[in-house]
């Protein structure tokens, strides 16, 4: 391990699209979906962008660690042990779990909400449930194993106001993403300073503006189909299209996150179900390969800077194998972490796992068949 890769000691949980304004108030564009396979076996994808480089690790934390609340004043939040072991993606040599899964197959990300989170202040009164948000996502990791479970409890804690000075002393706005190994998927938004639960039968999710509202914006793409468009007849004269994908003619490309929900919906519900769920997985990861933002492509002027949001890491969680596959900017080479095997050789001690290795390009020009 580098020492750029230096393991804190305390388990700082926050998310990646939080950590976005850190450095970049304008960074945006998370994108998630998942398929599922003939086997049953349930696939979540995400991208996770950024200005700078995170410096993501995958973090291995045990089932039985003590986890404390981030909240400054640590008699005023929640102490708790996990009951799950997590696996997951860190951000900036922290062990903070951006994007995850649990041992038992439940996956949770958090991404960027700018404009509409919010949260109430801590009080003595509701000191004994409350939670800084950037400690959500492992909470819900730690101590859940279905979306049943997190349904009926996603609201026995309360996320409090937590101003972070990185980020002018805001608290960090974001929202949820939850998906078990039945397919079953919900989003948990801090809105009007109470989290809100939203059924997500498409399984997707981008950033702003809230869920409610993207799921009424997808009637305005109604037409959009995955087979190509029939000639049309115009008094006697034959209208071809050009080539094909005449049916996605609309398809919203741009990078915003309302079009990025409709092109998540339109490639997830076109996928051809694959037999399994070790086929799904390369599916998924050629699936976020269309979210992929190139660097140079989305620039934010800020002061006398320019910052260049860009695609860092994409993560692959096969929830039926238990399995956590990663790719990043600088090696676009899929590697695998059995959840299950890691967190027993991880024995009592969160572990870390460096991922952004330099990949290497194999010479194959003598290797004849």
């Amino acid at each position: 391990m580098t020492n750029k890769r230096t393991v804190l000691k305390s388990l700082l949980m926050s998310t990646a699209c939080t950590m976005l304004l850190m450095s970049n108030p304008s960074a945006d564009a998370c994108t998630a979906l998942h398929l599922t396979a003939k086997d049953g076996g349930v696939v979540v994808g995400r991208t996770m962008e950024f200005g700078i480089d995170t410096l993501s690790d995958a973090v291995v934390v045990p089932a039985g660690t003590t986890l404390t609340s981030s909240l400054e004043d640590k008699s005023k939040g929640i102490h708790y042990t996990t009951k799950y072991g997590i696996v997951g993606n860190n951000f900036l040599n922290k062990h903070m779990i951006v994007d995850g899964m649990n041992e038992k197959g439940l996956y949770t990300g958090a991404l960027y909400l700018p404009g509409y989170a919010s949260y109430p202040e801590g009080t003595e009164e509701n000191a004994a449930k409350s939670m800084a948000p950037e400690d959500y996502v492992a909470w819900l990791l730690g101590n859940f194993s279905t979306v049943a479970e997190v349904k009926e409890n996603y609201n026995k804690v309360m996320l409090v106001q937590h101003p972070i000075k990185d980020i002018g002393g805001a608290s960090f706005p974001g929202h949820f993403l939850v998906t078990d190994g039945s397919g079953a998927s919900v989003v948990i938004e801090p809105t009007d300073n109470t989290l809100k639960l939203f059924d997500n039968p498409l399984g997707i999710l981008t950033n702003s503006p809230t869920f409610d509202w993207h799921m009424t914006n997808l009637s305005n793409y109604a037409n959009l189909s995955a087979t190509n468009v029939a000639p049309l007849d115009f008094s006697g004269t034959t209208i071809n299209t050009f080539g094909q994908g005449s049916g996605l003619v609309g398809l919203p490309g741009d990078y915003t996150p309302p079009s990025r929900l409709v092109r998540a919906v339109a490639f997830s519900q076109a996928a051809i179900k694959l037999t399994s769920a070790r086929e799904t997985v390369l599916q998924v990861f050629h699936i976020m390969n269309s979210f992929d933002i190139p660097l140079g492509t989305i620039q934010e002027k800020q002061d006398d800077a320019i910052h260049y949001d860009y695609t860092q890491w994409t993560s692959v969680a096969d929830l039926k194998n238990m399995t956590f596959a990663i790719k990043t900017y600088k090696n676009q080479s899929i590697r695998s972490i059995d959840v299950r095997k890691a967190l027993a050789e991880a024995g009592k001690e969160i572990k870390v796992i460096e991922l952004d290795l330099e990949q290497s390009i194999e010479d194959i020009s003598t290797q004849f068949k």
